[in-house]
């Protein structure tokens, strides 16, 4: 069965300074770096939500499909939304979502959190400081729900709180770095 990967890349990286799919990272765009993640994974289709600096983002990144979410000022959440949208008329059984400034998430990462995906599943990576986060696991069943729940900058994060009994903590520590890169003074982390 087919898992999706959707890369949430719309923000106009406010705290950075630009929008952080445009940042450079090994020989291409941190974007691109994001999205081969999720393709080396195994996920199928791939979606990249982008939003802020969209056009400049599609001509400089060689990139899958790409959504343009025009509501990209309003949060994360909308992207959630658009990206999910999206995906709906795919054969995808569930979806990976991850964003796209961390630099150090792995495709063995993502593999782990995506383990037996099936339409009901809901898992996210454990991060090592005892919080849990991308990559996220949304099963299809769980779609429209994490969208209505999907708002400013909340992408997704109540629904799996007010879903926490069925949510499966993926420990990922051992093969993935959960930084991301929010700050100008964070670009050392793009210079590996």
């Amino acid at each position: 069965m087919a898992t999706a990967g959707l890369l949430l890349a719309a923000g106009a990286g406010r705290r950075y300074g630009r929008p952080k799919a445009l940042l450079a990272y090994r020989d291409g765009l941190l974007v691109e770096h994001a999205a081969g993640i999720l393709t080396t994974a195994g996920c199928d289709p791939l979606v990249v939500v982008l939003g802020a600096a969209a056009d400049e983002v599609r001509a400089r990144a060689r990139l899958p499909q790409v959504i343009h979410n025009e509501a990209w000022p309003t949060g994360m959440g909308s992207s959630l939304r658009a990206g999910l949208a999206a995906l709906v008329p795919t054969l995808a059984v569930a979806a990976v979502v991850t964003l796209v400034d961390m630099p150090g998430l792995t495709p063995a990462a993502v593999r782990r959190v995506a383990r037996d995906a099936t339409a009901g599943s809901l898992a996210v990576a454990a991060h090592p400081d005892g919080g849990h986060g991308h990559p996220v696991l949304l099963g299809r069943d769980h779609w429209a729900g994490a969208a209505r729940a999907a708002v400013g900058d909340r992408g997704a994060r109540d629904y799996l709180r007010a879903h926490r009994d069925r949510l499966r903590l993926v420990p990922c520590a051992d093969v993935a770095d959960f930084t991301d890169v929010d700050r100008p003074e964070q670009a050392g982390l793009l210079d590996a």
